[in-house]
């Protein structure tokens, strides 16, 4: 399809070609969207990507009656989870992770006894880190333009954060202090956080921190590696304006200026440093534009930026991750969430290699009993061959033996044979 769009927008003028306006555009909009593969920052999202759907099957389970779900109710849930296949495949990759069984002529599953471990042990860390949850909601809110931010956009980032499912009453009820849940419409979809109390030892930035405790001035970071010579200028000639902090009132700030800029790349920094795994959709960071001032093209302006942040389209998703945040396919640093949540990865990577040795060892049983079938099958036709020969040599009295042959012919053609 692009082919075909480009050579519709080129066209020959004197010996040369002419690209029209419009063709430049698209071209330059296709260009915006690259950006040079990191192999190890694309290998994290890989390792992520497993952990995820497992992590929403877990939390389909445990939100079950009984905590047991049957396999057929998992399948239906399969296209919100962006896979294909047969669920009871796929539960059966990960036997240390889920429990599957028969009952009756359905199949059911729950969660194994190590998983329940670290289920507790997820509970008890989340119960630990309230107080944390509390200032990463406090910081998201303090940043928006008035104090607000829709529920229901905040449940789609909620466990980027690492957020409980149940945040509303763990964390919102419990620190009205701070907090208040508001809804003018009465309507479910409309309904608000608002920040009632404004901390000023929170409006500091993971930047401003930083340069803090190093006794610097705030600025930015740049993770490129020193061959990308116009990248580094190009940040450079950024970095080199002041600091804006995504706390500061953006209404005295022009729309499109290099000031609006340097605030937007700041803010999406901070949401970024605020969140487990130091990154985040694009699509999900875009639907709260309005409350955040972000551009509309929010996509453009995070790709003119590479040296802070990377933009992947891996799985067919738009995620922006915080280049600092990572040191090769590793976080830096790591929330007790996130350790805790990698000792469930451990688990399922155990179990998928538990369920690749079986299969190997499976198949290599049948390869072998195909090939002793194979062997079998050659030593009879053998036998069969040897039986035949003898009964034709002994029925035709040996007529069969060479040296029998010669002597035969001999004496059938040779008058002075004796």
């Amino acid at each position: 399809m692009v082919i075909s769009v480009v050579s519709r927008g080129i066209s020959h003028c004197n010996n040369g070609l002419y690209l029209p306006p419009s063709f430049l555009h698209l071209v330059r909009c296709m260009a915006l969207w690259s950006m040079k593969k990191d192999p190890e920052l694309e290998a994290a999202l890989s390792r992520n990507r497993r952990w995820v759907v497992n992590n929403q099957i877990k939390n389909i389970i445990l939100g079950y009656p009984s905590q047991e779900a049957p396999v057929k109710f998992l399948q239906r849930k399969f296209k919100t989870l962006d896979l294909q296949g047969k669920a009871l495949n796929w539960l059966k990759k990960y036997p240390c992770c889920f429990e599957v069984h028969l009952r009756g002529d359905e199949y059911y599953c729950h969660l194994s006894k190590r998983m329940m471990y670290l289920v507790d042990e997820e509970e008890s860390v989340k119960s630990m880190q309230e107080p944390v949850f509390v200032e990463r909601l406090a910081k998201l809110l303090m940043m928006s333009t008035n104090q607000r931010l829709n529920v229901m956009k905040i449940n789609e980032l909620k466990r980027n954060f690492g957020f409980p499912d149940d945040y509303m009453l763990r964390i919102v009820a419990k620190h009205g202090d701070i907090f208040r849940v508001v809804n003018h419409s009465g309507r479910k979809s409309s309904m608000e956080l608002e920040l009632i109390s404004w901390d000023p030892d929170l409006a500091v930035s993971a930047i401003e921190a930083s340069a803090h405790r190093h006794g610097s001035e705030p600025c930015f970071s740049c993770s490129l590696p020193s061959s990308w010579v116009k990248s580094w200028e190009r940040f450079h000639e950024f970095n080199s304006t002041p600091y804006i902090s995504p706390y500061v009132d953006p209404q005295g700030l022009t729309e499109g200026s290099k000031e609006m800029e340097k605030r937007t790349v700041g803010l999406v920094h901070e949401i970024l440093s605020l969140t487990l795994w130091k990154k985040a959709s694009i699509l999900k960071l875009g639907h709260f534009r309005r409350e955040f001032s972000l551009p509309e093209k929010l996509n453009i302006l995070l790709l003119k930026h590479p040296g802070i942040f990377y933009v992947s389209n891996k799985y067919q998703l738009y995620t922006v991750l915080l280049r600092e945040g990572y040191n090769g396919s590793e976080l830096v640093e790591k929330d007790p969430l996130v350790i805790v949540k990698e000792k469930f990865g451990e688990l399922m990577q155990e179990g998928l290699h538990e369920y690749n040795r079986r299969h190997y060892l499976a198949n290599l049983e049948k390869k072998r009993r195909i090939g002793i079938g194979l062997d079998r099958l050659e030593k009879r036709k053998e036998k069969s061959g040897e039986v035949s020969e003898q009964d034709q040599g002994e029925g035709l009295g040996s007529l069969f033996d060479p040296e029998e042959r010669r002597r035969f012919y001999k004496v059938l053609f040779d008058d002075n044979t004796p």
